[in-house]
């Protein structure tokens, strides 16, 4: 089963997310220049959020050894073994580093990392870190220091063999079980040989897909001039700094997509974990921003629409097409108005070409943007039947009068049309949409009785849970 998520977010003059040169991020699509915000900054804000912080149980870092060294000092404030834990590591295949010159990171998709992307920078000191980026479990940290107090008259090479064993067993995080995990361990250890024959390794496929969030409408950056003031003028008149800044202001389309049975066996097939996860994933989808230079811009803008779908079939769709044609303001209505007009004339097209979803959930805050209130404007091609199970959604077109059938019935349409959409919920607050997608699951996994106030009691019960948000500050 798939559950699909696809938002209509306009925010306010911003930099989310910057390349490498600091300028907004950028791609062309339908011909023309987009604004984007990359797979990787959306992941990592929602992950670090405070919606998700009681789920967060993977770690992902180059100072393992550091990490597994103080868990090992709060336990016994005389024992000193980083540089025997670096050594096990290195057996495991997890180098330190043997340079502290920076170089820039690139991601796998060959983009630069900036700082709400990853927080990956190189150390000074080479004892502190690694050559690569672990992603690990607190519990799995906790079991490795464990295992080092308990076990220190052990050879560092059977030693490294369990920390293996225990890098590759204990996975059961959310964030881990959505995100995945691609660990390539050095190719000169041999532990892990022996590991893969008992089929285990460092791989976590991940239930969640994540497109880039693209602009609705044609890309317009912008320039900002300023100037610092001395607060104490003295001879010298003028600004104290000047500086440029690229920004923009854009409306995006986002779109995830869960694999339920994916998400499930990542975490051992306990389904009030997982009905959390993706309940978490999705307030923290609607809630948290990228932080990119938020301090300047404050484009702290929640989404004005999202549709939810389960689907049984795992055939994902993307509805970015609907976008193909950038949007324009050819009349008096907004710009959010017109991108969601847009899609749902193409989720309409869609469930009429290849079906529509088991189920659709469609949430727009107090209503506004719900598909009976997008009024007095959609040309007639645009208002027909958006398949949304049993509800009805009154659409306006403008002094128009047409004969719409919708469900086999026929509609007279004068200055009003009426037509009648099957929506299986249209609701106006997330509260609604989270407790609705909850039940709906529960139906779904023989579990009926299902709610999102239940299962928000299921997290992780790891003592050493570290809220690396608030590290970050």
């Amino acid at each position: 089963m798939l559950i699909e998520i696809h938002a209509i977010q306009n925010h306010s003059p911003a930099n989310l997310n910057r390349d490498d040169l600091g300028a907004p991020k950028t791609c062309y699509f339908g011909g023309v220049l987009r604004s984007r915000i990359s797979s990787q900054c959306l992941k990592r804000s929602i992950r670090l959020s405070k919606e998700f912080e009681n789920l967060l149980g993977g770690v992902r870092t180059r100072r393992l050894a550091e990490e597994i060294d103080k868990r090992i000092t709060a336990a016994n404030p005389n024992k000193k073994m980083k540089d025997r834990i670096e050594n096990i590591l290195d057996k495991c295949g997890i180098k330190p580093k043997t340079s502290s010159s920076k170089k820039a990171k690139k991601n796998v998709d060959g983009e630069v990392n900036d700082d709400n992307d990853d927080d990956s920078g190189t150390d000074s000191d080479p004892a502190k870190s690694s050559k690569m980026l672990v992603y690990t479990t607190q519990e799995a940290i906790d079991k490795m220091a464990e295992l080092l107090l308990k076990n220190e008259k052990k050879d560092n090479k059977t030693l490294a063999e369990e920390f293996a064993r225990l890098i590759a067993e204990l996975t059961v995080a959310p964030d881990m079980a959505l995100y995945g995990r691609m660990l390539e361990p050095s190719k000169n250890a041999k532990i892990w040989e022996k590991l893969d024959r008992e089929n285990l390794n460092t791989q976590v496929e991940a239930a969640l897909q994540v497109a880039h969030a693209i602009s609705t409408h044609e890309a317009r950056l912008e320039i900002d001039y300023y100037v610092a003031a001395d607060d104490i003028p003295g001879e010298d008149a003028g600004a104290g700094y000047l500086d440029e800044a690229m920004f923009t202001s854009a409306c995006f389309y986002k779109y995830f997509s869960i694999n339920w049975e994916t998400l499930l066996a990542n975490l051992k097939g306990n389904k009030k974990l997982a009905a959390h996860t993706v309940g978490a994933f999705i307030k923290a989808a609607a809630l948290v921003n990228p932080t990119g230079k938020q301090n300047s811009f404050a484009a702290h803008n929640p989404p004005s629409c999202l549709v939810i779908e389960l689907k049984k079939k795992n055939t994902p769709v993307n509805y970015a097409n609907a976008f193909a044609k950038p949007v324009n303001q050819d009349d008096d209505r907004d710009l959010i108005w017109q991108s969601i007009a847009q899609l749902i004339t193409y989720i309409n097209d869609i469930d009429q070409g290849y079906g529509r979803p088991d189920w659709r959930l469609w949430f727009s805050p107090n209503g506004r943007y719900s598909p009976k209130n997008i009024d007095n404007g959609l040309k007639a091609t645009a208002a027909a039947n958006v398949a949304v199970d049993s509800a009805t959604a009154n659409v306006a077109i403008d002094s128009a009068t047409a004969n719409v059938a919708v469900d086999s019935a026929a509609a007279n349409v004068a200055a009003n049309v009426a037509v009648n959409v099957a929506v299986d919920s249209d609701v106006t607050s997330l509260d609604e949409t989270l407790s609705s997608l909850i039940k709906k699951l529960g139906q779904e996994i023989n579990h009926p009785d299902l709610t999102w106030e239940e299962v928000q009691k299921e997290v992780l019960n790891i003592g050493s849970i570290v809220t690396i948000r608030n590290r970050r500050g």
